[in-house]
């Protein structure tokens, strides 16, 4: 974890792969409490530090998590979550190239709780919910192609199985048809930018995270720029 952003209200996160943002059925310590341990020693704080978790992502996925720091910005916040006031960006890198070089992608996805898993259909089905996003191909590699994704809506895994779909499954996502796994047990797939009106200040806040510590990833940015 590496801190991106802190003020009084709010604390914006780098998450790595290996770290989840909530406590799970593994036990592991989440990021909620790395994070309260860190506010705690660095303001020596007495007694219980507040963090208010306003998102998720996937524990395989790198990148910014977004914590509230106060009961006053923590409701905020997840209204603007909910309304689609934060603007997230993620990159992603896929091996096989899509048909188009951008594009938005339409379907409508099930989850199926027992296998933890999306699965998208071109057409509305019973219980499925409808999921957009846009992409577009801002970088390339001999083998490795990186996508740049705006969501429109936030549904379970949706960045991962709409790609699959297209048959462009993210590297290292073995459960949505990667070949391969990464060797850091993660996928490729990184929560890249933030932006939002914060929800007290009232300034915006633009935040980008630092790709992961990795070649392809290091080199992929690079041609961006």
């Amino acid at each position: 974890m590496t801190v991106l952003y802190e003020d009084n209200h709010i604390i914006i996160v780098n998450k790595t792969v290996s770290e989840i943002v909530q406590g799970d059925k593994t036990g592991d310590k989440p990021l909620s409490e790395i994070v309260k341990e860190y506010l705690k020693e660095k303001y020596n704080k007495p007694g219980n530090v507040f963090i208010g978790v306003v998102h998720r992502l996937d524990r395989p996925t790198s990148g910014i998590v977004v914590f509230a720091r106060t009961s006053k910005a923590l409701p905020r916040l997840n209204d603007m979550f909910k309304n689609k006031e934060v603007k997230k960006t993620y990159w992603a890198v896929v091996k096989n190239l899509p048909k188009q070089t951008e594009g938005t992608l339409r379907h409508y996805l099930i989850r199926n709780e027992k296998q933890n898993k999306s699965y998208a259909y071109d057409r509305e089905k019973p219980d499925s919910k409808l999921a957009i996003l846009h992409y577009r191909l801002i970088a390339h590699s001999e083998k490795y192609n990186l996508l740049e994704i705006d969501l429109e809506t936030g549904r379970h895994h949706q960045i991962r199985c709409q790609l699959a779909k297209i048959g462009c499954p993210i590297k290292g996502d073995l459960k949505y048809g990667a070949e391969r796994s990464n060797p850091d047990g993660g996928i490729s797939l990184h929560a890249r930018k933030v932006s939002f009106i914060h929800p007290v200040s009232k300034e915006l806040i633009e935040i980008t995270a630092p790709v992961p510590e990795d070649n392809l990833w290091k080199a992929l940015e690079k041609s961006v720029e």
